[in-house]
């Protein structure tokens, strides 16, 4: 026998353990590749199991990233729902916001799969949680509008309005990261809430915005409204 020492025995996971390694790295490669580009082959060699042990767990890749995306639909979803509860409708607000950034930041492939929205998902999508959380922002923003005399029934457009900003937002501080989130929480609800505070209770367009885009004699054209129909001297 030499000195050397002997390498260690591999530890056997259990069934639980290997489970969530599986959706740990799955989630990786998913976020890295897309659902397209990823296989099974990278997925047991990253998981340093075979191929089998994958489809023994999930059935396949297909199965393995349903459960990644549900997990972190719930988790998502958790965080929002909870973010929501409370007084107060800016406190509100911007607990939401930080609440999606938090997630952005803590579990940034979570997040770069959802955003995909790949129909690949049976069960919810990102969509579908801003749905949700859409609905709960109307019913907070009712309370403002009431108090403020403005028109309950328009805080739904408000609320779309107000969700796909602080989304949108998320999406672009995915990948620049600057300012801190704490900083972006606080633009944007400034934004929201110094505009609601000047929030004009009948808004309208411009006159020439109105012309330009609603009138029914529009000579047929490209979007910069050139007519490009033929006549003299076009081809």
């Amino acid at each position: 026998m030499t000195g050397e020492s002997m390498p260690a025995p591999r530890t056997r996971m259990s069934a639980v353990k290997r489970r969530q390694q599986l959706v740990e790295v799955g989630r990786r490669i998913f976020a890295e590749y897309g659902y397209d580009a990823a296989t099974v082959e990278e997925i047991a060699a990253a998981a340093n199991v075979s191929k089998p042990v994958v489809y023994e767990h999930f059935g396949g890749k297909e199965g393995l990233y349903a459960v990644v995306c549900d997990r972190e639909l719930a988790y998502l979803g958790a965080e929002i729902t909870e973010s929501l509860k409370g007084e107060g409708a800016r406190r509100r607000i911007e607990r939401a916001a930080m609440a999606l950034l938090r997630y952005v930041e803590e579990r940034t492939d979570g997040f770069r799969i959802l955003v995909r929205e790949s129909s690949t998902v049976s069960g919810g999508s990102y969509s579908t949680l801003l749905n949700d959380a859409t609905a709960s922002v109307t019913y907070i923003l009712e309370e403002e509008f009431v108090a403020r005399g403005f028109d309950p029934v328009t805080t739904s457009v408000y609320a779309q309005a107000l969700v796909g900003m602080v989304s949108g937002t998320a999406q672009w501080w995915l990948d620049v990261r600057h300012p801190p989130k704490e900083e972006v929480a606080a633009h944007i609800v400034n934004l929201c809430f110094n505009g609601l505070s000047h929030l004009d209770p009948l808004p309208s367009l411009e006159k020439d915005v109105l012309d330009e885009y609603t009138s029914p004699s529009r000579p047929e054209g490209d979007s910069a409204g050139r007519d490009l129909r033929p006549g003299p001297g076009r081809p």
